[in-house]
Parts: structure tokens; C-alpha cells; sequence
């Protein structure tokens, strides 16, 4: 069994805040891996089900973020789990926005619900760093993770939570390298798709008439559809 556990502060008002895109990360996972519905437990909000061949229960603490251990020192010590089944998703501020990177054990970076965990459970855990970037100036950065998202980060953003529950499945069977592929695919889609191969060339035909230029409504129009597929 695996215990993932995402990192945020609980109620509507830090919902959308970037220090809450732990909870976004296991929510996206919960939705699309058919999970049971979340309910109150070791401090925090729990749903079970299954990622492959693994049992996995997921864990969002609701005690804020500087003391997330409790939570999950309570749950995995419940669970008879060991520190190594135990994998963290949090914000990165040492990481540009949409990308991700997989970590087991090391220190806590200054991160204030990394460092509680550190307290409870010690360092031996893997997490996911999910980056957010920084403010530029470390006395802006507890106004910057504790606002909320741009609108103009709602696509990288949706990418990045769709490309984890991709790769799931992955994570918590150990495949590090896998889960960062199948989050890589989300966010950068294959540059290929759509070119023609090399060794075909195209037969020659009479020069098109010129097209009318689209309107910006048209424009629009084609990249709502485009990012709405799955």
C-alpha cells in the first residue's frame, strides 16, 4: 500500500492558492482513478481505492500546512506503513511553473509543511515537487504561495494535474522515471504530431489562392477547442 498525501491548507478560502496545488494534484487523482468519496480521518480527509496493482490511499491533512505531520505521521503509523510508502505533493518554489520533479528523502528546503513532516515521520519519504515559481524576493514569497493562481496559468496548470493522473498509476508502483514521462507528454505534446514523414514528399499542386485572414474570434475560437481536448 501506498499513502499519498497532498499538501495545502484546508477550506474555500486557500482553495485555489498555489500552496494548495498538493490537494489539486490528489483530487485530479481521486476524480479520474474511481476512488471512494472523501472522508474525515487521521486529521485530514482520506480516499481509498486502487493505482495499477496497488492499494493507495490518498490524504489531504486538515491541520494547515505547518503541521501536515500529524496527519500523516497518524495515518501512516495506522496503516503500518513504513516512510519509504509514503509519497508528499507540494508546491516547488525552486521550480518554474508546470514542472515537475521526483524526489526520495533529503531535506525540507524551508518548506513549512515538509518541515513538520520531517518532525513526524523523519526525511526517508519520496515526494513530488510540483513547481510554481518563485516571486524573485523572499519577502514576497508568503503572499505569492498564499494567492491564488493567474488565470493565465490555467492551462499549464490543468496539464500538469492531468499528466499526474496519467501517471499515477506509475508513481505508486516506484516507476519514477515512467510518471515524469507520462507528465512530460501532457506538458510538452510530441513535436511530431502531424508532420509529414521525410520520406514522403508531396505531389505538386497549383498555388492555393491566398485565404482570408482569420478573425481573433476564430483564433480564439480553435485554442478553446484545442485545449479542451483530453
Amino acid at each position: 500500500m501506498k499513502l499519498i498525501v497532498g499538501l495545502g491548507n484546508p477550506g474555500a478560502k486557500y482553495a485555489a492558492n498555489r500552496h494548495n496545488i498538493g490537494f489539486m494534484a490528489v483530487d485530479r487523482i481521486a476524480a479520474d482513478h474511481g476512488f471512494s468519496p472523501w472522508k474525515a480521518r487521521f486529521q485530514g480527509l482520506v480516499a481509498e481505492g486502487r493505482l495499477g496493482s496497488e492499494r493507495a490511499t490518498l490524504l489531504k491533512p486538515q491541520t494547515f500546512m505547518n503541521l501536515s505531520g500529524q496527519s500523516v505521521g497518524e495515518a501512516m503509523r495506522y496503516l503500518k506503513l513504513t516512510p519509504a510508502d509514503v509519497i508528499v505533493l507540494h508546491d516547488e518554489l525552486d521550480l518554474a511553473p508546470g514542472k515537475c520533479r521526483v524526489k526520495q528523502g533529503g531535506g525540507h528546503a524551508g518548506h513549512n509543511g515538509l518541515r513538520s513532516i520531517h518532525q513526524h515521520i523523519g526525511a526517508d519519504y519520496g515526494r513530488v515537487r510540483l513547481g510554481i515559481g518563485h516571486p524573485g524576493h523572499k519577502d514576497r514569497v508568503a503572499g505569492y504561495v498564499l494567492s491564488d493562481f493567474a488565470k493565465a496559468d490555467g492551462d499549464w496548470l490543468d496539464d500538469l494535474l492531468r499528466g499526474i493522473s496519467d501517471g499515477a498509476e506509475a508513481l505508486a508502483g516506484g516507476d519514477g522515471a515512467r510518471f515524469q514521462n507520462a507528465v512530460a507528454a501532457r506538458m510538452q505534446p510530441a513535436r511530431n504530431s502531424g508532420a509529414r514523414p521525410a520520406a514522403e514528399k508531396p505531389a505538386p499542386t497549383a498555388a492555393p489562392a491566398p485565404a482570408e485572414p482569420a478573425s481573433l474570434t476564430d483564433k480564439l475560437r480553435q485554442l478553446t477547442e484545442r485545449f479542451r481536448q483530453p
